[in-house]
């Protein structure tokens, strides 16, 4: 029997029998799972038309338990005729076991209607735990908003492919995303832009666009994916990619006039200024952050930020002497450690893009490594733990095939076969002790070319999909079984409405003929990533 999983269990073994799904399967719980339990009735209850009422454990009931001997996300599955159980080690192993009893029902099970076919999960043994705690995927919610409603369902599609940490990126040049009370100018002004660019070739859309979300939003959020064992890890960017907070506080900034919210997509020259009181103002924000976001993480960038300000800069400059620092490298490594300090004396981890390693950082401090492989060996090795997010295997923002006919021709082609081919741990790490400071991966989804939601779907679907397995099994892969599981889970996401792209190429539907842009030339782009990972090479 091959069963269409995703992402494929670490073991499985076929039982005698199989378990009919209907409006008669009652659900019992441990009392420990009573939250798992909750969600599952409320899936399964759209689709059987019943309750699933508490019962026994035995013929026609699903049972949730706890086992002793497992991990605090690993579980194990048996159905049959004798019913269905689920032993977890925790809440989230017992909800990875639920939705992989889901995946063993016919694609009907997905729909928001009473199924009217039966819904029969087959007899099977699944044992399973996954290889890596971080199982993320990034958001770019700063570039294009998306509604509160729309970034629930992406959580519920991040958990069907048991993805368990969202990094949220609330903040850049071209919006600000988050509602700060002590700062309402954050969202009155930085939420808002008065155009987009379309393409990479400077054509603009001559259309308004914003949004924010509030707090009470932004608890909903993060409740609704604790609910589903996904960590919402936020991103407040600093020193770099600022405009937009910067528009709606001048004195933020360098220039002493006034900027809007940038339009144009790129790595933006405006950045903060180094004075205390901008350091002060951000520790504020964190502190509101802090409040509307429990997770151990907070993301403060580090990314892409330009000097040029700061080298003309008269304030900046005295700001260099009086700390004692060499130069503007070093003035952006001390404003990354005012963040590391205040996040580590209230119980978080500061996580930053691969650029704060080049001014060294305090030992609890997490490295997202971002320009292929070298941050993450470079951070491993100087023991600081490692989120792989190689851009070379994992940005979704990348183009899915060579024609001229993708929606969103940019950047070098990212087939699905490429990123299932991905390894979380660099081969230089392989025979290394310095492997263990990886933590995971995670893939992401950047929007400047991603408008909506719907543009949202083409790119991630089905390439999430090839994501979640590298972090979810074994190293050792199998291409071709996956192919043939997937072409039973594409249902699946059809069933839940998803617009994925097909293998062969978009549907004359998801084309879009006259977004500017162009496929960038692969040896310009090769030499662009060159470039962005020169510093690197020294540190790694």
């Amino acid at each position: 029997m091959h069963l269409k999983i995703v992402p494929r269990p670490v073991s499985h073994g076929t039982r005698r029998g199989r378990f009919v799904l209907d409006g008669r399967t009652a659900l019992t719980a441990d009392p420990a799972l009573t939250g798992v339990a909750a969600w599952l009735r409320a899936e399964l209850g759209q689709v059987t038309g019943g309750e699933l009422l508490p019962g026994t454990p035995g013929p026609g009931t699903i049972t949730l338990g706890l086992g002793d001997d497992l991990g605090p996300e690993a579980y194990r599955l048996s159905v049959g005729d004798d019913g269905v159980a689920i032993d977890a080690g925790g809440p989230a192993g017992a909800f990875y076991g639920a939705q992989t009893f889901r995946q063993l029902l016919p694609a009907a099970a997905y729909r928001r209607s009473p199924a009217t076919e039966p819904l029969v999960a087959p007899g099977v043994h699944i044992e399973d735990e996954p290889r890596f705690g971080w199982r993320g995927c990034l958001l770019d919610v700063a570039r294009h908003f998306m509604t509160k409603h729309d970034l629930l369902r992406f959580i519920d599609l991040m958990a069907l492919h048991k993805l368990n940490v969202l990094h949220l990126h609330l903040t850049d040049d071209q919006g600000w995303r988050v509602e700060i009370r002590r700062y309402p100018r954050l969202t009155e002004v930085g939420a808002w832009r008065r155009e987009s660019q379309t393409g990479w070739n400077g054509a603009m859309d001559g259309r308004p666009h914003g949004g924010y979300y509030t707090q009470d939003d932004l608890r909903e959020i993060v409740a609704y994916a604790a609910a589903r064992h996904v960590t919402v890890v936020p991103e407040i960017d600093l020193p770099g990619h600022t405009q937009a907070a910067i528009a709606a506080y001048p004195e933020l900034g360098n220039l002493g006039t006034p900027l809007e919210v940038r339009t144009t997509w790129g790595i933006g020259r405006n950045v903060l200024n180094a004075e205390d009181a901008t350091v002060a103002f951000f520790k504020n924000v964190l502190d509101e952050v802090l409040e509307l976001f429990p997770s151990p993480y907070v993301c403060v960038g580090g990314d892409e930020c330009r000097k040029e300000q700061w080298r003309e800069s008269p304030s900046a400059q005295r700001r260099i002497r009086e700390l004692g620092l060499r130069d503007e490298e070093e003035l952006q490594s001390w404003f990354i450690h005012q963040f590391d300090d205040f996040l580590a004396a209230r119980g978080r981890r500061l996580v930053g893009w691969d650029e704060i390693l080049e001014g060294g950082l305090a030992p609890g401090a997490v490295v997202a490594s971002w320009r292929g492989d070298l941050g993450a060996v470079a951070a491993a090795r100087r023991g600081h733990d490692v989120i792989n997010c190689s851009n070379t295997q994992v940005y979704f923002d990348y183009r899915q095939g060579p024609g001229e006919d993708e929606p969103v021709p940019f950047g070098t082609v990212l087939a699905l076969e490429d990123v299932y081919a991905f390894e979380p741990v660099p081969a230089q790490l392989r025979d290394d002790p310095a492997a263990e400071r990886v933590l995971g991966a995670q893939c992401g989804v950047w929007t400047e070319l991603i408008d909506s939601n719907r543009r949202v779907d083409y790119m991630v679907f089905p390439r999430l999909a090839a994501f979640a397995e590298t972090v979810w099994g074994p190293p050792g892969r199998d291409l071709e079984d996956f192919r043939a599981r997937l072409a039973g889970h594409l249902p699946r996401l059809a069933a839940i409405g998803v617009e994925y792209r097909p293998e062969s190429g978009p549907l004359p539907w998801q084309t879009r003929p006259g977004v500017p842009g162009r496929p960038e030339d692969p040896k310009e782009w090769q030499a662009t990533i060159d470039a962005w990972t020169s510093n690197l090479r020294d540190l790694a």
